[in-house]
């Protein structure tokens, strides 16, 4: 029996690499003679450096950066050779560099190791504080490491500034009537900026972002009204907030000398707009992430290859279903004929034929002690299961 372990994160208590590690320790255990291979799923955000540097062979490399509130923090970027990632991968990357030289080497990051809502306490998540300075400092830092191109994973984040602060990193100036700069453009200091100086050089690496959402920039689609709750602003806060957005990002854009319709691109509302500020000014192209990660990961053909599929995440619900993640491999593993088990921390659709769903969180347990009994609920349930 091949069997293909491919979980996503369960939030706020397993990475995707620790999901798989659980259940092949339980299988290696209980099926001696089953063939396991792991392969952790990432969505773009926490996680997705390190599971796609690995797994190409790259090498992983660890900054200290500026976090979402001012404070320092670790952040971990991935450098691979482009030769050593699926041709289906670097199809959908499409960057010139890659035909030019195989061995071109490609920065991998994700905005939530140094921008993320995760690095955050629920008291100190406020976008009207938070910055992408970090993240742009990664970026920086993949230049300086000789990556001729960055793929940047943007979920996860905490921010919603439209990448004012990785823009400040790589070279754009925010600057008061009197001249004086404003180092880190949090919205809360926006009203004090009075002109855009400056740009991204233009031999920076090829920027290209992994994403799979398709909100705009502003309006009840747009980045402050479907993420900035979660992120910590308030409701009463929303109309205040969409103000100063619409008028940082015309402000940006013009600068930039970018269209009007820039603003209602899809998928410019990604990460608190960073999608926006650095399409405007950093060339960047967005690439569908889920795409890319299955192919980044040969997916389809790991799938092919296996008896059955065991994934799973901390919510299994009728968005898992919508294209990505675990949901994702779950119908195409179900397109092949494949037995599919499906371990979530809540299970909120129906099983279908071939399809077994698992809820490993028992009704009465609180979430908080749930979150931290991760693992050893995981394993439970997959003991109870084989």
């Amino acid at each position: 029996m091949r069997v293909l372990i491919a979980f996503d994160k369960f939030k706020d208590s397993l990475t995707a690499t620790t999901a798989c590690t659980v259940v092949a320790q339980v299988l290696s255990e209980r099926q001696r003679d089953w063939q396991l291979d792991l392969c952790p799923l990432a969505d773009g955000g926490e996680g997705f450096a390190e599971i796609l540097t690995r797994a190409a062979g790259g090498e992983l490399h660890r900054f200290s950066v500026m976090g979402p509130r001012g404070a320092q923090v670790v952040a971990t970027l991935g450098l691979v050779s482009a030769e050593n990632i699926p041709a289906a991968a670097r199809r959908a990357l499409a960057l010139p560099a890659l035909a030019a030289e195989p061995a071109t080497r490609i920065a991998v990051i994700e905005m939530a190791a140094a921008s993320g809502l995760a690095l955050l306490s629920s008291v100190e998540r406020d976008p009207w504080q938070t910055t992408t300075l970090g993240t742009g400092q990664l970026l920086l830092a993949a230049r300086d490491l000789g990556a001729k191109a960055i793929l940047l994973g943007v979920g996860g984040s905490a921010t919603n500034e439209l990448g004012l602060g990785a823009l400040s990193a790589l070279g754009l100036n925010f600057k008061r009537a009197d001249g004086v700069r404003v180092a880190v453009p949090t919205p809360q200091t926006w009203a004090q900026i009075a002109a855009v100086t400056g740009s991204v050089p233009a031999d920076f690496p090829a920027l290209c972002i992994a994403c799979d959402v398709t909100n705009p920039l502003l309006g009840s689609n747009g980045c402050s009204a479907v993420y900035g709750p979660q992120k910590g602003l308030r409701a009463a806060d929303l109309p205040a907030m969409e103000r100063a957005l619409a008028t940082q990002a015309e402000r940006l854009r013009i600068h930039c000398g970018q269209p009007e319709s820039l603003l209602s691109e899809p998928g410019v509302g990604a990460a608190g707009g960073i999608a926006f500020g650095l399409l405007c000014a950093a060339r960047a192209r967005l690439i569908p992430g889920a795409t890319l990660v299955a192919d980044w990961l040969d997916l389809d053909a790991r799938l092919a290859a296996a008896d059955l599929v065991i994934t799973g995440e901390g919510r299994f619900d009728a968005s898992s279903l919508q294209g990505k993640g675990p949901g994702a491999v779950a119908a195409r593993a179900l397109a092949l004929g494949k037995q599919v088990h499906v371990f979530a921390g809540q299970v909120a659709v129906a099983e279908s034929s071939g399809l077994r769903l698992h809820a490993i969180t028992p009704a009465t347990l609180p979430l908080t002690e749930a979150l931290r009994a991760g693992s050893d609920l995981l394993a439970a349930a997959v003991r109870q299961t084989w």
